[in-house]
């Protein structure tokens, strides 16, 4: 899809010496991908303590003989 933004030189620049990127299509690409994964960790972040999970570790850490 194409899609014009107005971003900042400077800005994208310094994105794509972060992101290691050739292209600033690779930079703006990475940036949704990394503000994709950040929101989807917070999700998970705010499930902490809210799921009760019966495991048995030392079951599950053992090896399974073939």
């Amino acid at each position: 899809m194409r899609t014009t933004v107005d971003i900042p030189g400077d800005l994208l620049e310094a994105a794509r010496r972060a992101a290691d990127s050739r292209t600033k299509r690779e930079t703006v690409i990475a940036g949704l991908e990394e503000l994709i994964k950040k929101s989807e960790r917070e999700e998970l972040r705010q499930l902490a303590g809210r799921m009760r999970l019966r495991v048995n570790l030392p079951r599950s850490r053992r090896r399974r003989s073939p």
